[in-house]
């Protein structure tokens, strides 16, 4: 997703949980953390953990930085992940879940470019092993601290914002946000925490010299800003954000997902995220805009 903070718990040791769905990038992410000094260990049994961390925390300094994968290869013993988890708190280890997702088509496709077989479905359909998985991992996704959605991304993508999410904000004191501009035609983000629909302002698509832009050009951000109710929207939703944020900050929330999406995630969502994002950086938070759908919708030509 975006730039993370470090999580040091009182033992000195910053621990990172990696799981999710089979096929949506968990070696991938452990690679990336590797490249970044951390001590990973893949498929390890949920009953280790603890043991595993206290391992860590007296290794005198030699182990400040690690990362373990947990996922269904564990067959049996997964089930005692939640239980893991809660004795590594309780002992006074802070970690952090990060959750690795992805759409069921693109979850399929990888299987199949693979010719592998999915751990919950070895003699049946790809699908349903993929659905068996997201509605044994539902608890585990939720409980999530972050949760990246690779279905966009390419292997070398999803490496650098997991280096960004861990690895590139030690010593920030403030919450990371990436800002997501979408089309609803495409669906919302599955990893977004805010949602916000501007499909009430008015449209440059039927402009016909805006057509082929996208809302990163100065002459769209004009049209959609010139109007009164973007320029009244904008300032309320600025002012929710200013008040909003510090408080996600106190729960302890480290990440923020924003969603802006209009119908085709050209033109007013990615006018919109880009004015959020300007706001954000004045405010020094650490940032990152991704426009996911603005050159498919250029491609395509449709309605936005």
């Amino acid at each position: 997703m975006s730039l993370g903070v470090k999580v040091m718990d009182k033992k000195g040791l910053e621990l990172i949980v990696i799981t999710g769905l089979s096929g949506a990038g968990r070696t991938q992410a452990m690679q990336s953390l590797e490249d970044q000094g951390f001590f990973c260990v893949d498929n390890l049994p949920p009953t280790f953990l603890v043991k595993f961390a206290e391992l860590c925390a007296q290794s005198q300094g030699k182990v400040s930085k690690a990362a373990i994968v947990c996922d269904l290869r564990g067959g049996a013993f997964f089930s005692s992940l939640n239980e893991a988890l809660n004795n590594l708190e309780k002992e006074g280890f802070r970690l952090q879940i990060l959750f690795l997702d992805s759409s069921d088509e693109t979850l399929i496709r990888r299987y199949k470019e693979s010719r592998r077989r999915h751990p919950l479905s070895p003699q049946g359909r790809i699908l349903d092993g993929i659905q068996a998985e997201r509605q044994q991992l539902e608890e585990l996704r939720i409980r999530a601290d972050n949760i990246i959605d690779t279905t966009d991304l390419s292997s070398q993508q999803l490496r650098q914002q997991v280096a960004e999410l861990f690895c590139q904000a030690q010593g920030l004191d403030q919450m990371a946000i990436s800002v997501i501009s979408f089309g609803f035609k495409y669906g919302i983000p599955r990893d977004a925490d805010l949602i916000m629909d501007v499909r009430f302002l008015p449209n440059p698509f039927y402009v016909e010299a805006l057509r082929p832009l996208t809302g990163e050009h100065i002459s769209v951000q004009d049209f959609v800003f010139g109007n009164v109710i973007a320029q009244e929207f904008i300032k309320k939703y600025l002012d929710l954000l200013e008040y909003i944020l510090p408080q996600y900050i106190k729960e302890g929330k480290n990440h923020l997902a924003i969603g802006i999406g209009c119908t085709g995630g050209q033109h007013r969502s990615v006018a919109i995220a880009e004015r959020v994002g300007q706001f954000l950086r004045e405010h020094h938070y650490a940032l990152n805009i991704k426009h996911r759908d603005a050159i498919k919708n250029q491609k395509c030509g449709t309605a936005r």
